[in-house]
């Protein structure tokens, strides 16, 4: 089973945007994934867990920090998010890349370092959506999800896989610093 790493927002902005995705009954990302923010995706996350250690040391030390979710935008008219900004996100994916050491070719295939786009996806057709579906969502997110927030960072969260492509929290590690 897999394993990838996350930052879930507030409670109470989770509830809206699965109330928002549950609006699209043909979307099976709700009953796949709670609303997070990918920080460390599956590559190097081995199935064994011996880099569970390393990854409970980087969030000991690295401090909290502040998020902010923005607009929807695209990834190929196939996938819509929400944008998220946060320098320290950067540094803390780095941090979390280094640690587990995966392959340059894994690296590439789960866009990660230089090519790592933090985001959360509210809708894609792989998982269900059509196009027109995804431009029907786009048109709805502002009034659903606006404003979009800004919070603070204190934790991480693991995912692991119980099912193909299923995700249950495994644990949540406690930002220290």
């Amino acid at each position: 089973m897999q394993h990838f790493i996350g930052i879930v927002p507030p409670e109470e902005y989770v509830e809206r945007i699965v109330a928002f995705q549950k609006r699209w009954p043909s979307s099976r990302l709700p009953q796949l994934v709670e609303p997070h923010i990918t920080v460390k995706a599956q590559s190097g996350l081995t199935e064994d867990r011996q880099w569970l250690e390393r990854v409970r040391k980087i969030g000991a030390e690295f401090p909290g920090f502040s998020l902010s979710l923005g607009e929807s935008k695209w990834f190929a008219r196939a996938v819509l998010y929400l944008d998220v900004r946060s320098k320290e996100l950067h540094a803390l994916h780095a941090q979390l890349v280094q640690a587990v050491s995966p392959t340059e070719k894994q690296m590439v295939r789960y866009s990660e370092l230089d090519r790592f786009l933090p985001h959360l996806t509210l809708g894609q057709t792989y998982w269900g959506l059509s196009e027109a579906e995804l431009a029907e969502m786009e048109e709805g997110v502002a009034e659903a999800l606006a404003p979009y927030p800004s919070f603070r960072v204190t934790r991480f969260r693991i995912y692991q896989e119980i099912t193909t492509n299923r995700y249950v929290p495994l644990e949540d590690v406690e930002l220290g610093g």
